[in-house]
């Protein structure tokens, strides 16, 4: 393979911006083969061991993998396809050279932060248990939520035979037969959040994901969407657990 300038193969892996990367390069924290990188030296991304602070970086062109944040309206289930004529969200998707796939699911009536990827790795990593990424939502219920019900929210319910995950529970306000609070899960079971409240006794009367593990929505309008930047990807991907090595 044709070798590359050191700071595009790390900023082409979401690892940083290639300013970022000449700074690392620079403060020598950026190592070839075992030695210090020098800034603008050319490497082989295939054959040559790139590491920053002992990390394995691994280049990727933007063509072999895309990754995408959108902010699903209601009323659009997460699928490929519907043989039921209902929307689906890769209508809302733009024209892309590569066929991506959605991260997990977000039912028909929630709304919010969805990623897409043609990386099968990157999205294994978002969905698997064991790899305790966090999910935040906005929950609106009805009519009212006590003490009670938010600790039991907090430490596990029982849904579909297992008992959830422990889960954290803000109240954000409180109005007359409506409350909104956030809640935050690590897991990603079918319509997790929903069989919570609804297992206490909460009426869920609206549904919305605000951030996955760093990710944050912000102000991405309904029904749009946008690649992730290089800092995106690199904070999402330090917040994937790191699998227990068995012991021998």
């Amino acid at each position: 393979m044709e070798k590359i300038r050191i700071q595009k193969v790390i900023a082409d892996s979401g690892y940083c911006s290639r300013r970022k990367a000449e700074e690392l390069i620079l403060n020598r924290h950026v190592k070839v083969n075992g030695h210090l990188a020098l800034t603008g030296q050319k490497i082989d991304p295939v054959k040559d061991v790139l590491t920053i602070d002992g990390e394995r970086i691994y280049y990727q062109t933007k063509k072999e993998h895309v990754y995408l944040m959108m902010n699903k309206p209601r009323g659009y289930i997460t699928s490929m396809s519907d043989d039921r004529g209902r929307r689906c969200v890769t209508e809302l998707l733009p024209n892309l050279d590569v066929r991506v796939y959605p991260v997990g699911r977000l039912d028909l009536n929630t709304e919010g932060l969805l990623l897409f990827t043609s990386d099968g790795k990157f999205a294994n990593d978002m969905m698997h248990p064991s790899r305790s990424v966090s999910k935040t939502y906005r929950v609106t219920v009805r009519p009212d939520i006590t003490d009670e019900q938010a600790v039991k929210l907090s430490e596990g319910v029982m849904i579909d035979g297992r008992v959830t995950a422990p889960a954290e529970v803000r109240v954000l306000s409180k109005e007359p037969n409506r409350v909104v609070m956030e809640l935050v899960i690590r897991e990603g079971r079918n319509r997790q959040v929903r069989k919570m409240c609804e297992a206490v006794g909460l009426e869920v009367a609206r549904l919305k994901r605000t951030a996955f593990g760093p990710l944050k929505l912000g102000m991405l309008k309904p029904g749009t969407c946008r690649e992730l930047k290089p800092e995106e990807l690199r904070a999402i991907r330090g917040a994937v657990k790191k699998p227990e090595r068995r012991r021998k």
